[in-house]
């Protein structure tokens, strides 16, 4: 069982940035491939950034990319989502997920279906 806690986010400007955590507790975390996802109201929840259990591999939506990056820091047990140059767009409930990983040290997963467990979420509002 694990347990995802994120945090971090909050009311910046367009342009702006803002770093997302998420602590997750239990055993393992090293045993996980993490994501971000995001929800905006009206929307369905859509993928935003993916790694794997070492972080040696991550994927981005075309959306996100070269704006994001995803990361973890093992050790910690805690995985982050760095955002810059922030657009209104990007406003949403952004949620971390974890799959365990038994397999490959290089897998990540980009589908909600393929997660296990799931953070409560932060909410990220981008102004004009």
């Amino acid at each position: 069982q694990v347990q995802l806690v994120e945090s971090g986010g909050g009311l910046v400007q367009a342009g702006g940035s803002l770093r997302l955590s998420c602590v997750a507790s239990g055993r393992a975390f090293s045993s996980y491939a993490m994501g971000w996802f995001r929800q905006a109201p009206g929307k369905e929840r859509e993928f935003v950034a993916a790694i794997s259990r070492s972080g040696g591999s991550s994927y981005y939506a075309d959306y996100v990319k070269g704006r994001f990056t995803i990361s973890r820091e093992n050790v910690k047990n805690t995985v982050y989502l760095q955002m810059n140059s922030l657009k209104r767009e990007d406003t949403a409930v952004y949620s971390c997920a974890a799959v365990l990983v038994q397999f490959s040290g290089s897998y990540y997963a980009i589908s909600p279906s393929q997660y296990q467990y799931w953070g409560q979420g932060t909410q990220v509002t981008v102004s004009s």
